[in-house]
């Protein structure tokens, strides 16, 4: 059980799915697909979405391409986090939020998983949260040109580690779409 004091609650985490974060990404339609089952469920539990929207000089806020992919739709009521680094965490409310939810337990999805899915897990998981990966609904695009494996080990490899992931008092692993629990896991 996460490490947070009075944090029994979870939340997803919808982290990047924008439309040039994700425009080359490996298996773009069918993890796209996932996410929004994923955020269904949680929907359907009423469980909290938290969108997280990134924007640097390469992604200008408000253009066509930091916009979410059509395919996904943020309910007005659901919060947007804006972030300008890898970790959603850095110098964001992201923390403030979950912290007036109550939430203690974190699922994540989304892009890119070399980049702000590996950065945003490693920083819940050292701030006391227990972070559940969702193996087949993250992606991320192919920088084999600059020496990064391809895409599909990438993925394959962040989805090991976080299997393997561990610390005193918190949780982490990997469940893929069909079998997503916002239970805590005992």
């Amino acid at each position: 059980m996460s490490t947070l004091a009075n944090r029994p609650n979870t939340a997803l985490l919808v982290i990047d799915v924008q439309n040039d974060v994700v425009q080359d990404a490996y298996e773009r339609d069918a993890v796209v697909g996932n996410i929004g089952r994923v955020v269904e469920k949680a929907r359907s539990e009423q469980v909290p979405v938290v969108w997280v929207q990134h924007n640097d000089e390469d992604l200008v806020r408000g253009s066509e391409a930091w916009q979410l992919v059509p395919e996904l739709h943020r309910d007005d009521a659901e919060v947007l986090v804006d972030k300008s680094y890898g970790d959603a965490f850095e110098d964001t409310v992201l923390e403030d939020v979950l912290s007036g939810l109550g939430v203690g337990r974190l699922v994540v999805v989304g892009a890119q998983t070399d980049a702000c899915i590996r950065c945003t897990l490693h920083g819940a998981f050292t701030r006391g949260y227990d972070a559940m990966l969702v193996s087949d609904a993250h992606t991320t695009s192919d920088i084999t040109q600059w020496g990064a494996p391809p895409p599909e080990a990438v993925i394959a490899h962040t989805n090991l580690y976080w299997r393997l992931q561990s610390a005193p008092g918190r949780t982490a692993g990997i469940v893929e779409t069909k079998d997503v629990t916002f239970e805590p896991q005992t």
